[in-house]
């Protein structure tokens, strides 16, 4: 990346992000290149966003077909795609009804509002949801104050009340918090920015339990997990449980901005004309997209590869960790996987596989999280491994 355009960003943009110095101009399926024509292969996927690749054709048509027609008419009126593709989650679900907003975090304030009212107007009218520790549901207020690490708080406290926190994979724990004022249980199936902790066997299901016995809510914010990424389309199906309400956003446009809340009829019908609302929410362009990408992961059954290439992945990993002492631990359903390794300054790390041509995404400070888009092929995965290989052999001695 040139010198002189990395000082006008660091000089004209707010300094949220800590970028990788790489100037992306170009992608088509797995790889992408740089303003000085250098190939990488993208092991991030815009965070679990381009699930069917860079550039995919179908995604594209769509998108430029419907740029040529209509981009906004704002939900005062009605849209087909926004009805088709309401009609295919719900179809593909075992949910009922959607509603369309523009992010992951959207989606959970979504989720957060009509749990809340469907308290007030047909349950016990408490408003507290119990999250999990490490959780993470976004960075507005509402997604915020529901999520369980601290790191993302500082600054702007107070939260808003109601959110009570329990151990990740502890019924126990989750039992003893229930209160009268309880209304919902609100988890992630497997906590991605947490560095893709797994729940035990039989954790969600004995969630569902605990839900139906004290007559709560759950919700899962599926914003990582969905269109296929842990190996079904959703990931409540991996975790055999049915959820009351879930939440989408990132893979479901396959990189162009949508969100989704999708909940069943009886609580969804509490949200009435006036009770929630987005300008952009499921405009005739993002569904388009929408559509055209839940059509192909179902159409060619891409949730089947992610569970054959993660697992091949996942051992792959496994081997690695037999070989180097500066990994401590490696985990991963699906193409959802992360290797945490014990020394500091885990950004090196990133760094060499950057130079040897991978990109790659670092959480948590030591975790290297590993998000392919779900067309990732054999040798592609082969050829990561052989280069963190190499890699990772610099640091054993720091151990």
């Amino acid at each position: 990346m040139r010198k002189a355009l990395k000082e006008k960003a660091d000089k004209v943009l707010c300094l949220t992000y800590r970028r990788q110095p790489v100037l992306l101009v170009r992608g088509k399926g797995i790889k992408v290149w740089d303003n000085q024509g250098r190939k990488y292969l993208d092991f991030v996927a815009g965070i679990s966003a381009v699930n069917l690749g860079h550039s995919h054709p179908e995604v594209i048509k769509a998108i430029c077909q419907q740029a040529k027609k209509l981009v906004h008419i704002s939900n005062l009126f009605y849209n087909q795609h926004q009805i088709l593709l309401a009609e295919l989650l719900v179809e593909k679900s075992v949910l009922d009804r959607a509603f369309f907003c523009n992010s992951g975090a959207e989606a959970n304030e979504s989720a957060i509002k009509l749990a809340r009212k469907y308290s007030q107007e047909k349950g016990n009218g408490g408003y507290k949801i119990i999250c999990a520790k490490n959780s993470f549901h976004g960075r507005t207020f509402g997604s915020l104050s529901a999520t369980g690490q601290e790191k993302f708080k500082k600054g702007f406290k107070p939260m808003l009340s109601g959110f009570k926190f329990v151990k990740y994979g502890d019924l126990k724990a989750l039992k003893e918090s229930i209160t009268e004022d309880t209304i919902a249980v609100m988890l992630e199936p497997v906590q991605g920015e947490a560095g893709v902790i797994i729940p035990p066997e039989g954790y969600l299901a004995g969630v569902r339990k605990i839900c139906d016995r004290h007559k709560l809510l759950l919700i899962l914010d599926e914003v990582q997990t969905a269109m296929g990424r842990i190996g079904r389309l959703f990931g409540y199906e991996w975790a055999g449980v049915e959820p009351d309400i879930i939440t989408l956003a990132k893979a479901l446009g396959n990189g162009f901005p949508i969100g989704a809340m999708l909940a069943k009829e009886k609580i969804a019908e509490v949200f009435g004309p006036g009770s929630h609302a987005s300008t952009f929410g499921g405009n005739p362009l993002a569904c388009s997209a929408g559509l055209a990408t839940v059509r192909v992961i179902s159409k060619e059954k891409l949730y089947l590869s992610a569970q054959k290439s993660g697992g091949f992945f996942l051992e792959g990993l496994k081997e690695l960790k037999k070989r180097h002492p500066c990994i401590k631990e490696v985990r991963g359903v699906g193409l959802m996987l992360a290797v945490e390794l014990r020394i500091d300054s885990c950004e090196r790390v990133v760094e060499g596989m950057r130079k040897r041509g991978f990109l790659i995404n670092l959480t948590q400070g030591k975790v290297l999280r590993f998000l392919p888009p779900l067309i990732v092929k054999k040798n592609e995965i082969e050829r990561l491994i052989e280069a963190l290989d190499q890699e990772l052999a610099r640091f054993d001695l720091e151990v």
